[in-house]
């Protein structure tokens, strides 16, 4: 059962086994060549780069050399050169030996021979250990434990409520129930369930690859989250709007509302930004809340200029099959002009040093030919309006391409940021103005199809091949797609299963999305403090960072459901 939390051996044979990380391994180098020679490494996270310079491996004959941690996460292709070539090594320059493994497991040991005639040998000198079995071990620890609080809930009721005492909370609770189903909670539902994801990949997703954000193109389970609960927003703008106007409150109030929460989003984003030092000269300017209160700000009072007091449905159904796009018009338009404008800037605008449209994240991509134009005319815009020092230090791609201070959040992504708001209030107008649970759902999974295939036609359906590959951080406009097209679907799913079936109330993540807020605050300040956080030992399996994952995630959840028992609900 030892594989089960990837337990090995504290020592093998000389090696400290426990000062490996997760996904890392080690190999034994060792040359029976006659001269020195140099190995290169490059993994397959790393598109369109040189080999990097590893270690010189001295002639046969020579003190062996101490192991080499290697990571496993992706596959790696090593190259052996009879010369130095420098930090880089390049597909020009013939190599003795060449080799890829895509096999190599965690706590792995390994053996890598380059042979007299100058031919490679491999070998596996101990198995590693499988790292996906951590996700069953953590989901049955956390079921014991959901079970056993069940147990210790029920047992205590029964001991402090009598009979009278539970009718009555039954009667009070289904008058809850049915106050609460004027209220769409598969909007809460997948408001919650984006905040809960969240905080899970924000607390390290258990250190697995697919779980973290992608390097620079592609779409990992983390980029996925942001962007829904961007999407979700905008989605209950026209709710609220509507609401408000239905209130009899003016435009001007509404307007003067939104500018007050778009201003509070901000300034708590910046006080975020801080929590490792108020140090002004470096401090970074955007984040999420920031970007947040941008798209908030400006799809707000869009909504709210072009909304109507009355909207009486047309009587002929192909105009009530199109109603929503016409109510929408001003919207759509403005729409397409932040679409045309980042197009324009994105392949447009000339960069200094960097050829035109570029959209790779510098460093050593494309063999290194633009080290210092991550992001292209995103990056440029961003570092010209904000200034190098105010920008995120270490985004995903520094440590995978060596390149340089790129922020994810920045100024020039706010032009798709507030497209994928505006795709959120449309569906929430479509809400508005279809009656019927069929007609919703038709108009969301038709737009989920059609923005599904733009996306993909958009990046050639490939994780880089497209003219427009998918990506997170430049917020391109094939990830807004994308993104908006499976949130479309899983709301689909999540209001007829929730508002139409009736099969499941959102429980617990309604409750979550219903203070969204503080769980966003909340778990970032706290993210270095018990009891949301802890360690033991190296902290070097899946397994444990699986675990801490979810047990600071699960505490979360737990504050907002204690939170909803005491119908407190917070919002800006």
């Amino acid at each position: 059962m030892s594989f089960l939390v990837e337990y090995t051996e504290p020592h093998w044979r000389d090696l400290d086994m426990r000062a490996l990380g997760a996904d890392e391994a080690y190999m034994y180098l060792q040359s029976e060549h006659a001269e020195a020679s140099y190995l290169y490494t490059l993994s397959d996270e790393c598109y369109t780069c040189p080999f990097t310079k590893v270690k010189a491996l001295p002639a046969a004959g020579s003190l062996p050399l101490e192991p080499l941690k290697l990571s496993t996460a992706y596959p790696l292709s090593f190259k052996i050169y009879a010369h130095d070539q420098g930090h880089y090594a390049y597909e020009n320059v013939s190599s003795l030996c060449a080799l890829r493994r895509s096999d190599l497991q965690e706590f792995g040991v390994y053996n890598l021979t380059l042979l007299a005639n100058g031919s490679c040998s491999f070998a596996v000198d101990k198995p590693g250990v499988p790292i996906n079995y951590a996700f069953l071990s953590v989901f049955v620890l956390v079921a014991a434990l959901v079970i056993l609080l069940k147990l210790v809930s029920c047992a205590w009721k029964r001991y402090r409520y009598d009979e009278a005492a539970a009718v009555a909370d039954s009667i009070g609770d289904a008058a809850a129930k049915a106050t609460q189903r004027k209220r769409l909670r598969s909007l809460d539902t997948f408001r919650g369930l984006s905040i809960v994801l969240m905080i899970f990949v924000n607390s390290g997703g258990g250190g697995y690859s697919w779980i973290e954000h992608a390097a620079w193109n592609g779409l990992h389970l983390a980029d996925l989250v942001f962007p829904s609960f961007l999407w979700i927003m905008g989605v209950c703008i026209p709710l609220s709007i509507k609401a408000q106007l239905g209130r009899g409150i003016s435009k001007a109030r509404i307007c003067g509302r939104i500018i007050w929460r778009s201003c509070k989003l901000f300034a708590i984003g910046i006080c975020l930004n801080s929590t490792n030092g108020p140090q002004l000269e470096e401090l970074r300017l955007m984040g999420v809340l920031q970007r947040f209160g941008i798209a908030f700000l400006i799809v707000g009072l869009l909504h709210t200029v072009c909304s109507r007091r009355d909207q009486l449905s047309p009587q002929r159904a192909w105009q009530r099959a199109i109603y929503d796009i016409c109510l929408f018009s001003g919207e759509l338009a403005v729409l397409l002009a932040l679409i045309a404008a980042y197009l324009g800037l994105t392949f447009g605008l000339p960069v200094p040093g960097c050829p035109r449209g570029y959209l790779g994240p510098g460093g050593k991509h494309n063999n290194a030919a633009n080290p210092n134009c991550i992001g292209g005319a995103a990056g440029y815009i961003d570092r010209q309006v904000l200034g190098n020092a105010h920008i995120y230090q270490h985004p995903t791609a520094k440590y995978v391409y060596d390149a340089t201070a790129f922020d994810p959040e920045g100024v020039f992504g706010c032009l798709l940021s507030v497209v994928q708001a505006l795709l959120g209030a449309f569906a929430g107008v479509t809400l508005l103005v279809h009656a019927t649970w069929q007609a919703r759902l038709k108009r969301w999974l038709l737009g989920a199809t059609l923005l599904g295939l733009l996306g993909g036609a958009l990046c050639g359906f490939s994780r880089e091949q497209g003219v427009i590959p998918v990506n997170k951080n430049l917020w391109s406009l094939s990830f807004v797609f994308v993104t908006v097209a499976l949130a479309l679907v899983l709301l689909s799913l999540l209001y007829y299963v929730i508002d139409v079936r009736q099969l499941w109330s959102g429980y617990p993540f309604t409750e979550c999305g219903m203070n969204a807020i503080i769980m966003y605050v909340g778990h970032t300040i706290m993210h270095k403090m018990l009891p949301w956080h802890w360690r033991i030992g190296a902290m070097n399996t899946h397994f444990l960072l699986l675990l801490e994952a979810v047990w600071n995630t699960l505490i979360w959840v737990g504050i907002a459901l204690y939170l909803d028992a005491r119908q407190f609900y917070y919002s800006l």
